[in-house]
């Protein structure tokens, strides 16, 4: 296993299919290890917000990103080419309210997203 003090963990909802396709996807293209919320610690929820079920998260170190951020610091930290649009769209304003948009449109679609990603399992 990787050294957590170092490693980026990406929490997430392994009771869900295609949240688990995601972060299987992102432990592909970046560098962070995967961790579903049934496998945290006690210590690993207390650095979490209160509703930290209703969201993905991204811990690195003591920093917590939430949510769309988490995805977004996530894709920046990635191989994949969106990693440069990342860093081009956090410099345009409205921005962070679109991302968390988008990711709360996504997350309440997980579901009907589980069907296809369980199409093409990574």
């Amino acid at each position: 296993m990787s050294d957590r003090r170092h490693t980026p963990q990406l929490v997430y909802d392994d009771d869900c299919g295609f949240c688990t396709w995601c972060a299987r996807w992102a432990v592909r293209v970046a560098p962070v290890e995967a961790v579903g919320f049934s496998d945290l610690t006690a210590d690993q929820r207390a650095m979490l917000p209160d509703d930290w079920e209703t969201c993905a998260h991204l811990v690195v170190g003591r920093t917590v990103y939430s949510c769309g951020e988490a995805i977004e610091q996530t894709l920046a930290r990635s191989n994949v080419p969106t990693s440069v649009a990342v860093g081009m769209l956090r410099s345009l304003p409205g921005y962070e309210r679109v991302r968390e948009g988008g990711y709360r449109w996504a997350a309440d679609r997980r579901g009907e997203w589980g069907r296809l990603a369980s199409a093409d399992s990574p």
